[in-house]
């Protein structure tokens, strides 16, 4: 099987194509810098040209704040770039993963949401993500879209990565307590995405790791698991006030995965020791 993964500089599409190329499939995956997702001509040239089985899209503009600001450019990616690609699919026939996120939701209430719930994006950001959502289900029939939170992994920036290096000069941190969600690493993540690709069990889904937390527990138990004597003092989201407004419940069920017979990812917390312990220098 031959895949496109967009976004391969980034954590995700990293992972991806490294777990397809570890299963023996034909993985190609490109970056910003290899096709410029918003140049409509350059996306139907590179398609045609690969002739792909499947396109995973992981490429995003995915600065929250900036965002707010610098809407022509997060749309223009993140809703124009999805349209590109799902149309050079749609052309080949081609198989489509869309890689979405938990800021669909408004993030009220203390339930976590399913896949059927009602979307409200309170920021720019999940506005481009829930209108590339719509593309993909308006101009393709085979196709999945796969919402996940709060991402780590090894190849770019991320929370634990900051919180390790904050600990190198800082013996005490602030850190947000009553936003809560669930950690995703692209590692487990990856696996599933080529589990799932690999189908026809086409549809809406949750994908993060087992177990909810609040940004303060996942910070207190990285450094517990790297050995950091680090106090984390929980604040609430007045304290740390930012450009766009953060989901206070990111909390997505994984209910269907299991239903379709997919394999839950592992517990957060296990997900955390595994990047820590092979993962991070």
């Amino acid at each position: 099987m031959k895949i496109l993964v967009t976004g391969y500089t980034g954590q995700l599409g990293y992972d991806v194509v490294r777990e397809g190329a570890r299963r023996g499939l034909e993985m190609h995956g490109v970056g910003s810098r290899d096709l410029d997702i918003t140049d409509e001509a350059a996306v139907f040239e590179l398609v045609r040209q690969l002739k792909p089985d499947a396109l995973i899209h992981c490429a995003a503009y995915t600065a929250v704040d900036k965002a707010e600001d610098d809407r022509e450019a997060c749309w223009q990616v993140n809703v124009e770039g999805t349209r590109h690609l799902a149309q050079a699919a749609r052309e080949i026939g081609a198989k489509f993963m869309y890689i979405s996120t938990d800021y669909v939701f408004d993030g009220e209430g203390e339930t976590p949401f399913t896949e059927e719930d009602s979307t409200g994006p309170i920021g720019y950001y999940g506005l481009t993500k829930y209108e590339g959502e719509k593309l993909v289900t308006t101009l393709l029939d085979h196709w999945f879209i796969v919402r996940i939170s709060w991402v780590f992994g090894v190849n770019g920036n991320n929370f634990v990565k900051t919180m390790l290096r904050l600990a190198e000069t800082r013996n005490e941190l602030n850190v947000v307590a009553d936003q809560f969600g669930s950690p995703t690493y692209t590692f487990d993540l990856a696996h599933l995405l080529i589990d799932m690709i690999l189908t026809d069990k086409y549809g809406i889904y949750h994908a993060s790791n087992e177990g909810y937390c609040s940004w303060t527990d996942f910070a207190s138990e990285i450094f517990a698991q790297a050995g950091k004597a680090v106090k984390v003092n929980a604040i609430t989201t007045e304290q740390y006030p930012t450009r766009a407004v953060r989901p206070r419940n990111s909390r997505m069920s994984k209910q269907k995965l299991v239903d379709q017979g997919f394999k839950p990812l592992p517990h957060w917390q296990d997900a955390l020791r595994h990047y820590l312990t092979h993962e991070v220098n």
